[in-house]
């Protein structure tokens, strides 16, 4: 229609021309450009840390804090003669490396025996095995502490050996219990894939099960690490040594600081082994797997 003006788009990067004006008065069409779209600029993803700034500094701070109240509160007490003797010549320290040697020599069996073993009873030639296997796990728990360690005492005489097999005994069962359940809360769609790709079964166990089964395994190991700090202050009573010796001593002499030192440090150390196995928790639990993911 004459009189009117047309519209046509232009490629953005071009020049605008004025709408001109013929001498017969007919504008020429107006130039509209047409604006280029954008790419969406991609933003780099920040990764959040796993392990956060309080998780660091808190509970060490905390313990610190308590270990050094702890020690002014000694140098300033006046101790009488029968406390001094309970805690010179080294014993603290003595008592301490022996109740971490109990706590890691104890853990590592318990490792040794309950890892394979779960990886045994979730295949299906021994999974029948499993409610038995459960049951002599459920008892070695189920048993008093103390009256544990006595029969292993009567049975293979006092020392080490008898505290160490009973504080396994005590705290397979963690272990155990999340390692099968790890593995068998396995998407099967998954393992069906990993064997349709032509993976061997070692090869699905290994690169599949086991990665997917590491966060529940290691909350059973954290909490089998916290059981044997607390088991072994009982292995002073088979004479198995460990902070036990320095709690027993205060109560038969009737000594409080002996007793306050003992319990102390064995609060401290079953705190500091829970952090360190919180963080290595977090730590080895593969991407993708933590909790809130």
């Amino acid at each position: 229609m004459s009189g009117s003006a047309q519209v046509r788009d232009v490629p953005a990067g071009e020049e605008e021309p004025a709408a001109r004006v013929q001498a017969t008065g007919e504008a020429e069409p107006a130039v509209r450009v047409r604006s280029a779209t954008r790419p969406p600029v991609s933003r780099p993803r920040v990764s959040r840390p796993r392990v956060s700034r309080n998780k660091l500094t808190v509970l060490p701070t905390a313990l610190v804090a308590l270990l050094l109240a702890t020690w002014l509160w000694f140098t300033r007490a006046d101790l009488d003669q029968i406390t001094r003797n309970a805690l010179s010549g080294g014993q603290v320290t003595k008592a301490l490396w022996q109740h971490v040697q109990l706590t890691v020599i104890s853990t590592f069996f318990v490792l040794v025996i309950a890892l394979p073993l779960g990886v045994l009873l979730t295949r299906r030639t021994f999974r029948r095995a499993t409610p038995v296997a459960m049951a002599l796990a459920n008892t070695g728990q189920a048993t008093p502490a103390i009256g544990l360690l006595a029969l292993l005492v009567i049975w293979l005489g006092i020392g080490r050996r008898a505290a160490l097999i009973g504080m396994v005994a005590y705290a397979v069962l963690p272990v155990l219990s999340n390692t099968i359940a790890g593995l068998r809360a396995n998407d099967p769609t998954l393992l069906e894939a990993a064997r349709g790709i032509g993976m061997s079964p070692l090869g699905v166990l290994r690169k599949v099960e086991l990665p997917l089964a590491v966060p529940l395994i290691l909350a059973g190991v954290r909490t089998a690490l916290v059981l044997n700090v607390g088991t072994a202050t009982l292995a002073a009573f088979g004479g198995g040594g460990g902070l036990g010796v320095l709690i027993t001593t205060g109560i038969t002499t009737q000594r409080m600081p002996v007793l306050m030192l003992g319990s102390i440090l064995t609060v401290a150390l079953a705190l500091l082994v829970d952090w360190l196995a919180s963080l290595a928790e977090q730590l080895l639990t593969p991407r993708g797997l933590e909790p809130g993911t």
